[in-house]
């Protein structure tokens, strides 16, 4: 199977020395790309800037328009984690655009995996507002120019942090669903296991928080208990990942203590949610520590572009599994809630 990828590696105008999102991290990834040794089933599209009306579908006009101004005056602190340069709206367009160019190849060929190798980041950037490192929502544009096609997309975001933005743009949206597994209590502060979207998507938004020291058999579980039966019923025709590995032990930024090989696990458990092939693109996220990052890119990669099984020897035993009970009790508590009040409002 082909692994699709986008060009734009050498953003290095996107910087802010010292700040851990920062050029090297894309650098990282490709390195772990290149240990796959694909050769001819690497495959390489040209990235293209997003245009305005893809953007347009998830963040406001106005949104774009300071932004834009804000970097072309030489940009600056956005706010106290997010920062932007001359270069970064032209960066950012580009990183948007890099999702699209991928899921066009992917379109084209009815085969092969996705890989989008971005920066900045985007999943916590908001409708109208950046903010977690993030200035464009990646994903959600690709999500966007898909459910534009009538397209039913499972978003499944594994960041150690919760996809806010993400969560945002689609809350209200019965064809894209958005499933996060996430540290909590951590950055941004949201994703409890009682938001499950809004009045026309009950039950479109799948939030398992679990403790900092949780290791993959508790994500794991999430996903068995929780997320496989919405994801089943929903139907999805794609599926793209927030593919953030922040969640690694090794990452500075998180608490989470999952491995390279935990990742290759979770790549699986998502990827057989994709319809057939051609059907699965991963965008890239957070991930801080460069080795932990570069050998996550390769584990994951490997899964699911290899036919037979890998061997791997995954974390567990860290806390977390009471947890997944306790979301699952909040999450049909929230919808039985919120079913009843429409149901009331709808009533003659």
């Amino acid at each position: 199977m082909v692994l699709v990828i986008n060009h734009a590696y050498d953003d290095s105008s996107h910087d802010d020395p010292g700040h851990p999102e920062r050029p090297e991290r894309a650098t990282a990834v490709r390195a772990g790309i290149d240990d796959l040794h694909l050769g001819s089933d690497l495959i390489v599209v040209s990235d293209r800037a997003a245009t305005r009306e893809e953007l347009t579908r998830v963040h406001d006009g106005g949104y774009l328009d300071e932004l834009g101004a804000y970097c072309y005056e030489g940009g600056g602190d956005l706010d106290q984690d997010t920062y932007a340069t001359f270069n970064s709206w032209s960066i950012a367009t580009l990183a948007a655009g890099g999702g699209l160019a991928v899921i066009d190849e992917l379109q084209r060929r009815g085969d092969g995996v996705g890989f989008v190798v971005t920066r900045p980041p985007g999943h916590h950037a908001l409708r109208d507002r950046a903010m977690g490192f993030c200035l464009l929502n990646n994903i959600a544009i690709a999500a966007a120019a898909l459910r534009s096609k009538g397209e039913r997309v499972l978003i499944f975001d594994w960041d150690v942090h919760h996809g806010n933005g993400t969560q945002q743009i689609f809350w209200d949206d019965d064809k894209v669903l958005y499933v996060s597994t996430h540290q909590s209590p951590l950055f941004p502060g949201s994703g409890a296991a009682s938001e499950v979207g809004g009045r026309h998507a009950i039950d479109r938004t799948v939030n398992v928080p679990v403790p900092a020291g949780a290791t993959s058999d508790v994500l794991r579980k999430a996903i068995e208990d929780i997320a496989a039966p919405v994801i089943d019923a929903f139907r999805p025709t794609w599926v793209l990942i927030s593919a953030g590995f922040d969640a690694h032990r090794a990452d500075p930024i998180g608490d989470l203590q999952l491995t390279s090989d935990d990742f290759a696990l979770l790549a699986r458990d998502v990827a057989d949610f994709a319809p057939r092939a051609g059907r699965l693109a991963m965008f890239l996220e957070g991930g801080y520590d460069l080795e932990a990052l570069r050998s996550s890119a390769f584990s994951t990669l490997r899964s699911v572009l290899d036919e037979g099984l890998i061997r791997v020897s995954p974390s567990h035993g860290g806390p977390g599994i009471d947890h997944v009970a306790r979301a699952q009790r909040d999450r049909v508590a929230a919808i039985e809630t919120m079913q009843s009040m429409h149901s009331e409002e709808t009533a003659p």
